[in-house]
């Protein structure tokens, strides 16, 4: 088995797809433009799509407010330093970055609705 997608309920679909596409590579392979929003958004390899929505019967997570050990949507980063400064000026906000033992690289940011995202560059 495979996984074939993440589903997450999100404030703003609409705009946090427009957002993954422009700034992180994501396209847009099926998305709604009315009620519940749902995007799916596929990685630049086409391997694993992310589906985000909204649906108001049930609890929108306050993920600005959640740890990133909760939850976090990590992507491989040839340049985390790079792609760091290229995403805030973009609107996202700088958590922190950590230098693991072995080489791997990893910074974690939030974009711009606050949800985690892990920018990675690993030596394994």
């Amino acid at each position: 088995m495979r996984i074939e997608h993440f589903a997450m309920n999100v404030p703003d679909p609409v705009g946090m797809a427009r957002w993954y596409v422009e700034h992180l590579g994501m396209r847009v392979a099926s998305g709604l433009d009315e009620p519940p929003y749902t995007h799916f958004l596929a990685d630049s390899g086409g391997n694993v799509l992310l589906e985000i929505y909204r649906n108001d019967t049930v609890l929108v997570p306050e993920y600005a407010t959640q740890s990133p050990l909760v939850l976090h949507v990590a992507f491989v980063s040839d340049d985390p330093g790079a792609d760091t400064e290229r995403l805030v000026a973009a609107g996202a906000t700088f958590v922190e970055d950590v230098h693991l033992d072995g080489g791997s690289y990893l910074v974690t940011l939030r974009d711009p609705w606050g949800l985690p995202i892990q920018l990675c560059r690993r030596k394994w």
